[in-house]
């Protein structure tokens, strides 16, 4: 398993080299200013079209443009808007929240960009049942360019969907099911096999209804999760206000300048602040990643540009809102940067091991503090502690990790070893409790109100997980459709609700781990998606201008907005 972790390692350093980083700003501004900053009329225009304003019953399409604005958030809205912006924060400190904020902005015109293409191409021989994605756009678009390209579009899509097939399998299923089983175990003791069955079963039965079902779910589960989470995490702040101010400028600063490490938190560079932010970001809102198109492609229009527009509010909900709250109730809670939850009389002795590692001679396990209990009650067995030791580099400490066990003299710990030149030395004659992922967000409501983040989290996270695995299903699914024609759908489904459970089985132990699964997930589509946007990019944007015009000139029929229900449940009486 160590060499499978290493290997994953080594490629998601090389998937994501700052370079990838670089060419995703650059492409992103560059539909920004070539749309004329197509932000506002996402946030405008794009709210008018999901209200029903501009549908029509005869247009192609399984389900609306708010079906398929949910469908699309119900992926993107997930995990990782708990557990991913927990690991930026924790890893990368504030500044890492300034990046997420550069990829949800213009993460908003690569969204509107990619899902314009797409609709562009879509194919709708089946007008009940359409099928889009960057795959249909490489295979039809090259055609389109010379008949003789048509078998390198064909290739690339192939590739494109095996890209695909890997990130649904990565960050859409296990990253998802992995979280809320070790937040379910940490919390209520919860065997993560139990819960990986359940979240097998539930996810099963949705994605045997196709698309429509998906559509239906998420267009009520979405307002609800989302609507929970946000009140909570408003509760918080309210709390906290005065310290809003101060933590706005704490993100600003750090976004330009070394973080240093300050009690949990082991600092980190402006580079390494940057690079967590922008790929949890990616990660959390999928842009320029080509999955979104592929639900938006179902949506019921004759106008591609239109649900492009609708398209555009996806990062913006799901990183300028909800991922800044997550971090701002991370930040505010001081759970980044908590002190000790257990203090040492005397400071233990760091030994060398035989291998030439260091560990600490003690497996003492010191008892919590107040405030320790207050929020999380006393230790568990099987519950992971650390230290921090100093570095050469003073902006950056180090931690070596523990697990507590039970001895026969009660519970003690059993440390694991770092690897240094020089002998460390512990800045604290202190443990730390870790709380990896989505474990942080949850610990950091709690901080302020105990019980908090134990009730509430948990439930919103399997809500945000089944929602986006449902989701990352049905993309996996247009993959196999792409690639196979209808022939190994069923089997597929069975193996991504499998691979929930294999999730949840013990493969994963740690939040680093899981990052290098998830890294590589979104890693590779970003390396097929992005040379498509680029080469077809020109005619997206011919679209949008073309459609601007007629939306400024009065051309566009507009009808009443449909009720929240119509708009829930797709129907609307507008004729058209």
């Amino acid at each position: 398993m160590e060499s499978f972790n290493e290997w994953m390692g080594v490629i998601n350093a090389f998937l994501w080299h700052d370079y990838v980083l670089y060419i995703l700003l650059g492409t992103g501004v560059l539909f920004t200013v070539w749309s004329g900053f197509c932000q506002y009329r996402a946030l405008t225009h794009g709210v008018a079209v999901i209200r029903g304003k501009y549908d029509k019953k005869s247009d192609p399409g399984a389900i609306n443009h708010f079906q398929a604005l949910s469908a699309a958030l119900s992926a993107t809205v997930g995990l990782g808007n708990i557990g991913g912006v927990a690991l930026a924060v924790g890893l990368g400190g504030p500044g890492a929240v300034f990046w997420m904020w550069v990829v949800g902005f213009i993460g908003m015109a690569l969204k509107l960009t990619e899902v314009t293409q797409s609709m562009l191409y879509r194919n709708t021989k089946d007008p009940e049942n359409p099928h889009g994605g960057p795959m249909w756009v490489v295979q039809h678009g090259l055609k389109k360019m010379s008949p003789s390209l048509a078998w390198v579009g064909g290739l690339v899509g192939w590739i494109f969907c095996v890209t695909l097939l890997i990130s649904a399998i990565t960050g859409g299923n296990m990253f998802q099911a992995w979280n809320v089983g070790v937040l379910l175990k940490s919390y209520y003791q919860v065997p993560e096999i139990v819960t990986g069955i359940i979240l097998a079963v539930l996810v099963g039965a949705v994605i045997i209804g196709g698309i429509k079902r998906i559509g239906a779910v998420a267009g009520r589960l979405v307002p609800f999760m989302c609507i929970t989470y946000l009140l909570a995490a408003a509760y918080v702040l309210i709390v906290n206000i005065e310290q809003i101010p101060g933590l706005f400028v704490l993100i600003f600063e750090n976004a330009f300048s070394p973080s240093k490490g300050a009690g949990a938190f082991l600092g980190g560079t402006m580079a390494i602040g940057m690079m967590w932010g922008m790929k949890r970001a990616l990660f959390s809102s999928e842009s320029g990643q080509g999955s979104a198109p592929i639900a938006h492609s179902a949506a019921k229009t004759d106008e591609p540009v239109r649900e492009g527009v609708v398209a555009g509010l996806e990062p913006f909900i799901d990183t300028l809102v909800v991922c800044t709250l997550t971090a701002l109730v991370i930040l505010s809670s001081g759970a980044w940067n908590r002190a000790t939850e257990g203090n040492y009389d005397q400071s233990p002795e760091v030994v060398q091991t035989s291998d030439g590692a260091w560990t600490l001679n003690t497996d003492e396990l010191p008892a919590r503090t107040d405030e320790g209990k207050r929020v999380s009650g006393d230790w568990k067995k099987d519950q992971t502690v650390f230290v921090v030791f100093k570095t050469e580099n003073e902006d950056m400490n180090a931690r070596l990790d523990g697990v507590i066990t039970e001895g026969d003299n009660g519970l003690n710990i059993k440390w694991g070893t770092v690897a240094s030149d020089i002998k460390p030395e512990l800045v604290e004659a202190g443990i730390y409790a870790d709380y990896p992922s989505a474990n942080l967000t949850s610990y950091a409501f709690d901080r302020v109100l105990p019980g908090l983040g134990r009730y509430i989290v948990p439930l919103v996270a399997f809500l945000f997980a089944v929602s986006t695995m449902i989701s990352w299903s049905y993309y996996g699914e247009q993959g196999i459709i792409y690639m196979f024609g209808g022939r190994g759908v069923f089997a597929y489904k069975v193996a991504y609700c499998l691979l929930v459970v294999v999730a949840c089985s013990g493969l994963f132990t740690t939040d680093a781990e899981l990052d290098n699964l998830t890294g590589i997930g979104t890693g590779v589509m970003l390396f097929a998606n992005i040379p498509i946007m680029l080469i077809f990019g020109n005619e997206a944007m011919k679209a949008y201008h073309a459609y601007i015009g007629k939306l400024k000139a009065g051309k566009f029929k507009v009808h009443g907005p449909d009720s929240v229900v119509e708009m829930v449940e797709g129907k609307h009486d507008n004729q058209g």
